[in-house]
């Protein structure tokens, strides 16, 4: 059990060390362009990386996900992305979210990680949620690095 939370907390630890690499060579002037009108930019794709960060810990601590519907939960989602409109902010909620995560892990008891857990969004073991935060910072750190080729920037920074 304890090899595999290491596992999990190491997982994490590289997927923020990805994700904030490549997000710190985003140039100042290109942090909020858009590629168009309805794609995200940078900034908000490193903010939807950094905030779920807290859900993800509380899933493992066993408390679950507030009770909403997904549309509700995806509608709070967008407007505290939306809220976040700094670089810094992103950075100190990724490394505050990602310590949540870690202490989280930690925490994690042998009857908690032999558990299912259930959300508005899926049924999946509390493997599948240990790895979660790692998994999802890596996939939006590689979107960040896409943006990066959109202007130039063929350089790979994760």
């Amino acid at each position: 059990m304890i090899e595999l939370i290491q596992q999990a907390k190491t997982f994490a630890n590289d997927a923020k060390g990805a994700l904030l690499k490549t997000f710190a060579c985003v140039p100042d002037d290109k942090l909020s362009w858009q590629p168009a009108e309805t794609a995200k930019s940078a900034l908000r794709v490193a903010a939807h990386a950094a905030l779920p960060n807290a859900f993800f810990a509380a899933i493992l601590r066993g408390e679950g996900l507030p009770p909403a519907p997904p549309e509700e939960l995806f509608a709070q989602q967008e407007a505290a992305e939306a809220a976040i409109t700094t670089r810094q902010q992103v950075v100190e909620l990724l490394e505050r979210g990602t310590a949540e995560v870690q202490a989280a892990l930690d925490a994690l008891t042998p009857e908690l990680i032999a558990s299912t857990v259930e959300t508005p969004f899926l049924t999946a073991p509390m493997t599948f949620f240990m790895t979660l935060p790692g998994l999802h910072m890596w996939t939006h750190a590689s979107q960040i690095d896409y943006l990066q080729t959109l202007w130039g920037d063929m350089e790979f920074h994760m």
